[in-house]
């Protein structure tokens, strides 16, 4: 069996590379409406899923049952404002407020109960209902918490006032001792949900292509028939492998540098805290590993519907095991263990160390090892599977 570099010269050898590596750019060049998608995931997607998506509640339409018609109630109710709630006004009836439920109107509605400010003023519990929309379960309990702490706030600063203490206007007490709770909000101080949506989604736009563009590069010679040239040719497996993950490589790391410059930085005013070459390094071994996966899926398929079908089938899993959406404390036990054979999972905690947190190469270390080791993994695989088709 010829080794790889057996009975050649150095040279000849990277003018081979550099020749195969121009010719996998040139037909990538040729296809625009894969070029197309490229440029519209590195920006446009990109865009909308840090502008349009949000973790916050914002105008969330409410409706307020007021059975007492007082001063208290009508404060009550004055302290859920906008840009949080976007207040629909007064029902007369409960049924009136079911209907809102029903119709998606609302979603929730504030009861206030009769001699709601007279149980108030007898220092006596006073209970308020609210009926929520649960259908969108993530709305729902931002509109509850949120609906907690002004209720809270509220039966709070009433019982100051009934007992006759100054309150100071943070939350405290004057003359009365108190635990004070100081949060410090570190790495995204404003709490900009477009800054982790940004980024979150600049990654899973990165894994996609790392597993597409290798795996169409490859299928597409068999498509046109070329794959059978290539293994008449005295070029090795991984003569013909190593062009394809090398140009395909540089595209993603170029569209990388696009989106991190002109949209994140540009347009959501993501800060870039730590070491860009760094956060390149990590990139390029990413999808480098991944580079081989593709390969091996398109070892698979015979046409690019398939090859698309299957990295589907592998994406899904690997996203949702990847502590992007869901945080892996909230997973089953199953799911934490299988996570740790997700690439992804060591690259978002890279990814938003570097950017967001500054962190070197002594706190990632362990994220840059998992990448190493299955990245070897998978592109040994995938060049296995790719010599034996040589052979």
């Amino acid at each position: 069996m010829k080794g790889y570099f057996s009975g050649q010269d150095i040279g000849v050898w990277l003018r081979r590379l550099r020749a195969m590596s121009w010719k996998e750019l040139l037909q990538l060049w040729r296809d625009p409406v894969l070029l197309f998608f490229i440029v519209y995931a590195f920006t446009v997607d990109i865009y909308n899923a840090g502008s349009g998506v949000t973790l916050q509640l914002n105008n969330a339409a409410f409706a307020v049952l007021d059975t007492d018609r007082s001063a208290a109630s009508r404060e009550l109710a004055g302290r859920f404002q906008p840009p949080h709630f976007n207040p629909l006004g007064l029902v007369g009836q409960e049924s009136q407020g079911l209907s809102l439920l029903d119709n998606s109107d609302a979603l929730f509605v504030l009861d206030i109960p009769p001699q709601f400010e007279r149980t108030l003023a007898r220092g006596e519990p006073a209970t308020v209902q609210m009926q929520v929309d649960a259908s969108n379960s993530v709305l729902a309990t931002l509109a509850t918490a949120d609906a907690t702490q002004i209720v809270a706030s509220y039966g709070l600063e009433t019982g100051i006032a009934r007992l006759g203490f100054a309150s100071t206007g943070t939350g405290q007490i004057a003359g009365v001792p108190m635990i004070s709770n100081v949060p410090r909000v570190w790495f995204n101080p404003n709490q900009n949900d477009a800054w982790f949506m940004a980024i979150s989604e600049l990654l899973n736009v990165i894994t996609v292509f790392a597993i597409l563009l290798p795996a169409a590069a490859m299928v597409r010679e068999k498509e046109r028939g070329t794959i059978e040239q290539l293994i008449v040719s005295p070029l090795t497996p991984f003569q013909v492998m190593a062009p394809k993950v090398l140009a395909m490589t540089g595209v993603i790391l170029a569209a990388t540098a696009l989106s991190l410059g002109a949209v994140l930085a540009g347009v959501f005013g993501v800060p870039v805290r730590g070491s860009l070459l760094l956060f390149f390094a990590a990139t390029t071994l990413y999808v480098v590993a991944l580079s081989g996966l593709g390969l091996y899926i398109a070892t698979l398929t015979r046409n690019m519907a398939q090859a698309s079908m299957l990295s589907i089938l592998v994406l899904a899993p690997m996203i949702f095991l990847s502590g992007a959406w869901t945080p892996p404390e909230a997973m089953p036990t199953v799911a934490r263990w299988l996570m740790v054979i997700s690439p992804l999972y060591y690259y978002i905690d890279v990814a938003y160390g570097v950017i967001l947190k500054g962190a070197g190469l002594d706190v990632l270390g362990p994220s840059f090892a998992g990448i190493v080791v299955l990245g070897g993994l998978v592109v040994g695989l995938g060049l296995w599977r790719f010599k034996r088709q040589f052979d």
